[in-house]
């Protein structure tokens, strides 16, 4: 893991630049924000400037973890028991600011007009009711271990995880895909275009709001869903692997993947893959002031179980995706300078 930890020193310099930051901001999801995030962020310690550009050109590792940011859990206050009852008024928002220049050292942040309601940071914590889900939301069963959005062309680079509370020291898992010996694999085969890789159930209509109140958001997040409906109908064919076969990009996630109608070869590479994955998965366990940065080409991860006890105490995480392309996706956003993905 490629790591550093923040020194009181650091601490006493970020917070009154992300205080001042905060006066002139009522929330994260604020789109000046996040434009003005690549300048805003050329004030962070030199330091941490050159440590998350030795992540992002050098590929080190396939994670990146920046630990020991002030969090103050007096703060806080208490874990909201719903992602939609903690984007205004945030008692986060110069950790939400610091966490956001840092992705953006690393690439331009976006958001899903099909994941919570359009947003740029998603809330990642237990939500009464999905208890069994396959979703971040879920607690008494793991998040089984994929690529973030594998089944789509914009997905992002990273995904970007920030902690306000862990109380319970949950792991989130993750293999890197350099701990892989892929001399051991049929690495032709899963460069071959024929794995079937569905749309997972966090972007599914049924997990967000009905309406958002803008007219047209909803015209264009109703066909966003009826694309999607379109995947797990007649699911796209893609590679698992793709990039150089010595040091390959990884793109799966197992379990809305369907094995119907793949040649015994195909299935047999996919199998040994998963195999070695599940080997040389490990546990990393994030601490309040944590921002861990996971390579989403590089590395696959999911989360341990735990039971939740919806008190105001649970594991409460921010997430950002982050590409390094933002002009990859411009056919599926409505304006060059909009980050939402529709």
């Amino acid at each position: 893991m490629h790591e550093m930890t923040l020194t009181p020193d650091d601490n006493a310099a970020l917070m009154p630049m992300l205080t001042e930051i905060a006066k002139a901001y009522e929330t994260i999801e604020d789109p000046e924000l996040a434009r003005r995030a690549p300048v805003l962020g050329r004030h962070l310690p030199e330091h941490v400037l050159e440590f998350l550009q030795e992540y992002r050109l050098g590929e080190p590792s396939a994670v990146c973890r920046i630990a020991g940011l002030q969090v103050r859990e007096e703060e806080l206050g208490p874990t909201p028991e719903h992602w939609r009852d903690s984007q205004y008024d945030s008692p986060a928002l110069r950790q939400e600011i610091f966490f956001m220049l840092c992705a953006s050292v690393l690439g331009d942040v976006f958001g899903w007009a099909t994941q919570q309601d359009g947003r740029i940071m998603h809330d990642v914590l237990p939500i009464k009711g999905h208890e069994h889900y396959e979703l971040g939301s879920n607690s008494l069963q793991h998040l089984s271990w994929h690529t973030e959005d594998a089944f789509h062309p914009c997905r992002g680079d990273y995904v970007a995880l920030m902690c306000l509370k862990n109380p319970d020291a949950v792991q989130t898992t993750v293999c890197d895909a350099g701990d892989l010996d892929f001399s051991a694999l049929d690495v032709e085969a899963l460069f071959e275009a024929v794995f079937t890789q569905m749309p997972d159930n966090s972007h599914r209509p049924e997990n967000a709001s009905e309406s958002t109140g803008d007219p047209t958001v909803d015209r264009l997040r109703r066909r966003s869903f009826a694309l999607i409906q379109s995947w797990n109908d007649n699911p796209v064919k893609r590679p698992v692997l793709f990039g150089d076969r010595h040091e390959p990009y990884m793109a799966l996630d197992p379990y809305h993947m369907k094995t119907e109608g793949w040649s015994e070869r195909s299935l047999a590479a996919f199998t040994g893959l998963c195999e070695q994955i599940e080997r040389h998965m490990i546990g990393v366990t994030l601490s309040p002031g944590d921002c861990v940065f996971i390579d989403n080409f590089r590395a696959v991860h999911g989360r341990k179980s735990f039971k939740a006890r919806y008190d105001g105490t649970d594991r409460w995480l921010k997430r950002l995706n982050i590409t390094r392309n933002l002009r990859g996706s411009r056919a599926w956003r409505p304006a060059p300078d909009n980050r939402i993905i529709y």
